[in-house]
């Protein structure tokens, strides 16, 4: 078994290109923002209104009292606000239109994940609503809604389009985790860091090593929540996306991490295993595993 000390330290090997993840192509409306836009009659301003009315009552969902958390924007004005405002949050904005049944179906989910989130801003913006939306779905090359962007520091970190209930949770969770149980390293000294501060407990680390636009990274990150917060006695859990910075890119390939999300475990200051998968009934099989192993 090999210690962390000489990973650390160790000439670099050949590293594959780590391979790119494609997103999930699902169901989304096309939005009729591409060609002129054209005055909206006051009927469709009413349908607009309906829109968040009946999305907060959508079958299959329970009903949502209501949805002050999610801040309506209407222009590219007060869209660029409230990402200043925001700072370095999270923010979730749902791109929608009156017309799109998925957008209305999946907004009450959104609502719900605001008022659990209070770390995170959400805004939604109704592309048909006006000439100002329109421009400013344009800006931000939306063709398909629902659509959803996250951001932070004023920059968007990534993008989904179509999702369901699922799959905007764990996005949510991934991208604008950082309260949790899990720590969140940054760069090699946050590693050799951790390493050095449970030597001592002799607790189990298990290092969740990813990229930021990784599909089956953000699958499995509920999972990895949860487990955290049930092993908090015996397991210490931490998470490093390795497209962060080239610190953490140049740590992924002195462990030679081909293939994401891959799961390290370490003890006493040694590597004693990893998983590579997002399956999660075998991250908890080797957690187990591993667990009550003492790596000499």
């Amino acid at each position: 078994m090999a210690t962390i000390t000489n990973f650390l330290s160790k000439p670099l090997s050949s590293f594959a290109t780590l391979p790119k993840i494609n997103p999930l192509c699902l169901r989304s409306s096309f939005l009729p923002l591409v060609t002129e836009p054209k005055p909206l009659p006051k009927t469709n301003i009413r349908s607009r209104t309906h829109f968040v009315t009946k999305a907060t009552a959508a079958s299959g969902t329970k009903k949502v009292k209501a949805d002050d958390r999610v801040q309506k924007v209407h222009s590219v004005q007060e869209f660029d606000e409230a990402l200043r405002m925001a700072k370095n949050k999270l923010v979730v904005v749902e791109f929608a239109a009156s017309h799109s049944f998925h957008s209305s179906k999946i907004y009450p989910f959104m609502v719900d994940l605001s008022r659990t989130c209070s770390d995170v801003e959400f805004l939604l913006v109704m592309g048909d609503e006006s000439d100002k939306t329109k421009e400013l779905c344009k800006r931000e090359k939306i063709e398909k809604v629902p659509h959803f962007s996250f951001y932070k520091s004023m920059e968007k970190i990534h993008e989904e389009e179509g999702i369901g209930p699922d799959m905007l949770m764990g996005d949510v969770l991934y991208y604008g985790d950082n309260h949790s149980a899990v720590e969140q390293l940054h760069n090699r000294e946050d590693v050799e860091k951790l390493i050095e501060d449970h030597k001592v407990d002799h607790k189990l680390i298990v290092l969740d090593v990813g990229l930021k636009h990784c599909g089956p990274c953000v699958k499995v990150y509920p999972t990895v929540l949860k487990l955290s917060r049930q092993m908090t006695d015996t397991v210490v859990f931490a998470r490093m996306n390795g497209d962060e910075n080239d610190s953490c890119m140049q740590f992924l390939k002195d462990m030679d991490v081909v293939e994401v999300p891959t799961f390290l475990f370490i003890r006493d200051g040694e590597v004693c295993g990893r998983y590579v998968g997002s399956g999660k009934g075998e991250l908890i099989g080797e957690i187990l595993r591993y667990q009550g192993v003492r790596v000499t």
